[in-house]
């Protein structure tokens, strides 16, 4: 297995596929690198260098106690693409990954990326506030925690329903798919897990995006239940200098492993590689 040691000595797990130009993958809550493989496949057999980690606290990381915040997560990436010695990088995040590009990218990350992909993702900020009105109230991140805490295997089947738009008429998402989310999922550490929302729901990434200053695309679906894009890529393309927003009509949160938004993904991140 390829892992690598933090400063703050947690080992991190990472796939490393292909060779050419690296593109670097950040997956969402609560999963693991493995929510990729599509994608790694994809990019390294079209002659790019594919990469993606297992973000600390689940996986095959270590389930450290500590450090499951946005700062912390995304200095670990810039250390891989630091212990990797990557250049000209392309940071492709989903959901709470993309919070954690957008702040690598933003930071220490900055001189190694040329190019940032964020999907179905977090930023700025998904807690309702006085000055982000479009947010989801404290209650629903509480009983996101409630459900890690009292049942997660339970909670992570019945969160695969809408995070994946089975809930929705002609969703064509299998049972497979379903299956699977559950099974990363359940790599992850309890203590990992419950952090993490705080980590997605609470952090202000404002000030991140607008230090942004390489090409970026923003992709989301009008029918994202998790990540609400009126509160997440309408504002997002507002504060990157250099972005484009893509909307996928009637496409859930996790549209890139559901049909037809998983060929409309690919050929969007293949065409935003080579542009």
């Amino acid at each position: 297995m390829a892992t690598f040691t933090t400063s703050d000595g947690t080992e991190i797990f990472y796939k490393d596929w292909g060779s050419g130009r690296p593109v670097v993958f950040s997956h969402g809550w609560p999963l693991n690198a493995d929510a990729w493989d599509d994608q790694l496949k994809l990019v390294a057999d079209h002659g790019y260098r594919a990469i993606a980690h297992d973000r600390r606290g689940g996986g095959r990381s270590d389930q450290t106690w500590d450090g499951n915040d946005l700062d912390t997560y995304a200095d670990d990436l810039a250390q891989l693409l630091e212990h990797l010695d990557l250049n000209d990088v392309v940071l492709v995040g989903h959901s709470t990954g993309g919070g954690e590009v957008a702040r690598c990218a933003a930071g220490r990350g900055a001189p190694r990326v040329s190019k940032l992909l964020m999907l179905s993702a977090i930023p700025p900020l998904m807690l309702k506030t006085e000055s982000n009105p479009e947010g989801l109230p404290l209650e629903v991140f509480d009983g996101i925690r409630k459900g890690v805490l009292t049942d997660r295997s339970q909670f992570y089947q019945d969160l695969s329903e809408s995070f994946y738009g089975a809930n929705r008429d002609g969703n064509k998402v299998s049972e497979g798919v379903r299956d699977m989310f559950w099974l990363w999922s359940m790599t992850v550490g309890i203590k990992g897990a419950y952090d993490c929302v705080k980590a997605f729901s609470e952090t202000d990434l404002t000030e991140d995006l607008k230090r942004v200053s390489v090409p970026t695309l923003i992709i989301h679906g009008d029918d994202d239940q998790i990540v609400p894009i009126v509160a997440a890529g309408e504002k997002s393309v507002n504060l990157v200098k250099d972005s484009v927003l893509k909307v996928y009509p009637g496409a859930p949160h996790g549209l890139m492993a559901v049909a037809p938004f998983k060929e409309m993904f690919h050929k969007d991140l293949l065409e935003f590689l080579a542009s």
